[in-house]
């Protein structure tokens, strides 16, 4: 996910103190990664530098001064541009998994093993996406409903890939 984007998508919205768009972004797209204070600072001065916000007058307060930052005319139209570019819809070819495999099979290793590993690690996350899906708000929901559909793709490949191993051994040791 673009940050400096996503910044700048919330900044079009309402000028902002830096803490309020932390905090609004980690509640929107933040699950269990939160943005930390120094990336989002380091990007709002990128981005003013790039002249796509305004970053205002420190404003004081009852804590550290605080500055309201403004989108720019740059600034939205890039953003614009952005929102209404499709995401790529080819997904990257080489994966971990698949780097994994053919990399345990070339040194003579258990890709059964990994395999089945990854297989309970994917199920596990499943339970625990379908388990905030039963009690999350929409937001919850639907980014559970992201993750779980990738997932049962990755299971797909796995089940797909342990039938054919001895094809990809001999591939990879050739």
């Amino acid at each position: 996910m673009s940050i400096p984007l996503t910044l700048l998508g919330l900044l079009e919205r309402e000028a902002s103190h830096g803490y309020d768009l932390k905090r609004e972004y980690d509640a929107l797209f933040g699950r269990g990664r939160p943005l930390p204070y120094g990336q989002v600072y380091s990007t709002l001065a990128r981005l003013a530098r790039d002249g796509k916000i305004i970053a205002g007058e420190a404003e004081p307060g009852s804590g550290p001064e605080r500055r309201r930052y403004v989108i720019t005319e740059t600034g939205a139209t890039e953003f614009e541009q952005w929102l209404t570019e499709a995401v790529p819809p080819e997904p990257h070819l080489q994966t971990t998994l698949f780097t994994k495999v053919v990399l345990a099979l070339m040194l003579g290793r258990d890709a059964h093993a990994y395999l089945d590993t990854q297989r309970l690690a994917h199920l596990r996350r499943m339970r625990e996406l379908t388990d905030l899906r039963r009690g999350g708000e929409i937001v919850d929901v639907l980014l559970a409903d992201h993750g779980l559909f990738h997932l049962e793709a990755d299971l797909r490949w796995i089940e797909a890939t342990s039938g054919r191993l001895d094809q990809l051994a001999a591939k990879v040791r050739a």
